[in-house]
């Protein structure tokens, strides 16, 4: 049979996988995506909505307006269901957005579709095998895929994690939820509740007839996938009622256990999304941190696969995405002890609700679970390096102009702010932009820095330099992230 050759094919066509071949394609590779559903219809709701970084990440590239469109602007931050306002953050959008994945990844689709990036659905990946050169990729059906490199963004039970022998350490669960969504004959109530057994919920679901179901109790070990009989048994337990429930279209469990991938890589092989770490859903951080890798691969996969970068640009991949989802999960480990509600957790939730309602405390844990104050260790300098860039109204020569849209191609960006610059505006390694900017720089958290004569900005969004362009650590660090 004959082999098709690719630079990167990515193992699963959900958030993750379709915002890294989004990536890749943007930076000009040419990357397959292997799918195993055959249509962008999801069974489930899953994810819910989008944190405030997720929506600058998705305005850099110029299509947020499509899933604003299609969401609501809301506060949806919370810890322990204790709500976090970020509506005074410095940044264009200080809100999240209420958005189900179905819908979120039906636009994604369209939006990758456009970019020529090729989708093959009801396709998977059934094993692999690297060697110096590139990975041979063996799909169910038998063909094979030749590839440079392999991403899994296969979700938690990932094959492509599995067969690469990379470890998956982390917490055991201690709290098993059945989900469901059905219709029901009765009416039911409405509402969320917590008990010794954990979080028990029942809401409508899109408007219509269907109602979505959570019932939690103990973790005591595996169980097999639930049937409707044991969502009827759950229901009576916690309600002393089924409500007539039936119908299905879709029944799953999950648990509060929480993993995070050894290493993110291995030779040729990569890990992104649930892949690389799983956890109980409390936050809603599971797509945003899957779309938080993509865009922090994409272009250094792209770079590396292209030759224009050494095959090492990829360790600080790991070295950057493993620390910073370290510490959402262990937070997100955290909150979950609230989904219970006894004495003594009431007493630390009404505690900790106190101490919430103090700005610092509010802005720190909102920073991080927003995404608003990620921060990498790029190493020293300026407050701004290995922070989001702000979104600023600049201008220049030729009118105003957002910093983002500068970011709409994917390429790095060497912004002057304090005139030009023969050196550095011919070279073909990034995009230079003169502007001006006669405003405060505000950070999340951070507050006010000191205004920077340029910065040098990564596709990405975070800024990896920033200074005076004579500075020689500029050139240094072009030559470390973008080649020489």
């Amino acid at each position: 049979m004959a082999v098709t050759e690719h630079d990167v094919v990515i193992a699963g066509g959900g958030p993750t996988g379709l915002m890294l071949a989004a990536e890749l394609t943007l930076a000009g590779a040419d990357v397959v995506v292997a799918e195993r559903r055959s249509s962008t219809e999801l069974v489930g709701t899953r994810a819910r909505g989008l944190h405030a970084r997720t929506i600058e990440v998705l305005d850099q590239r110029g299509v947020a307006d499509r899933f604003l469109a299609a969401g609501q602007p809301a506060q949806i931050v919370s810890f322990g269901g204790i709500r976090l306002d970020i509506s005074d953050f410095p940044a264009r959008h200080p809100y999240g957005l209420a958005l189900v994945q179905t819908r979120f990844e039906q636009i994604l689709a369209g939006w990758a579709g456009e970019l020529g990036v090729r989708v093959q659905r009801g396709r998977e990946v059934a094993s692999f095998t690297q060697d110096a050169a590139g990975v041979d990729v063996k799909l169910a059906d038998g063909q094979t895929w030749r590839a440079g490199y392999l991403v899994g963004c296969d979700g938690g039970r990932s094959l492509v994690r599995k067969a690469a022998g990379i470890e998956f350490p982390g917490w055991e669960a201690t709290t098993s939820s059945l989900i469901a969504e059905a219709e029901m004959s009765e009416r039911p109530e409405f509402g969320i509740r917590r008990d010794e057994q954990g979080t028990q919920a029942i809401g409508p679901l899109d408007g219509g007839d269907r109602v979505g179901v959570v019932v939690s109790e103990p973790y005591t070990g595996p169980q097999p996938e639930p049937a409707l009989d044991d969502v009827r048994r759950a229901l009576v337990r916690v309600w002393g009622t089924d409500f007539g429930v039936h119908r299905p279209t879709w029944m799953s469990r999950f648990t509060d256990a929480t993993r995070q991938a050894a290493r993110y890589r291995r030779g040729r092989v990569l890990l992104a999304g649930d892949a690389a770490h799983v956890h109980y859903p409390v936050g809603g951080q599971g797509l945003n941190l899957g779309i938080q890798d993509a865009v922090n691969l994409g272009w250094k996969l792209a770079a590396v696969a292209a030759g224009s970068a050494p095959p090492a640009l990829l360790d600080s991949y790991h070295d950057e995405r493993h620390p910073v989802t370290a510490q959402v999960l262990r937070t997100v480990r955290a909150a979950t002890v609230f989904s219970r509600s006894d004495d003594r957790v009431d007493a630390l939730r009404d505690t900790l609700s106190g101490l919430l309602s103090l700005d610092e405390p509010r802005r720190r844990l909102a920073g991080e679970l927003s995404g608003l104050d990620i921060r990498y260790d790029l190493g020293p300098g300026h407050p701004l390096v290995g922070r989001r860039m702000p979104d600023l109204d600049l201008e220049t020569a030729s009118g105003p102009i957002r910093a983002y849209t500068l970011l709409h191609p994917a390429r790095p960006v060497l912004l002057s702010l304090g005139g030009p610059s023969p050196t550095h505006q011919h070279d073909r390694r990034v995009q230079f932009a003169e502007a001006r900017y006669a405003g405060r720089w505000l950070l999340p958290v951070l507050g006010e820095v000191s205004a920077p004569a340029a910065v040098l900005v990564r596709p990405d969004g975070y800024v990896d330099w920033a200074g005076d362009l004579a500075d020689p650590a500029l050139t240094a660090a072009l030559t470390r992230w973008f080649g020489a």
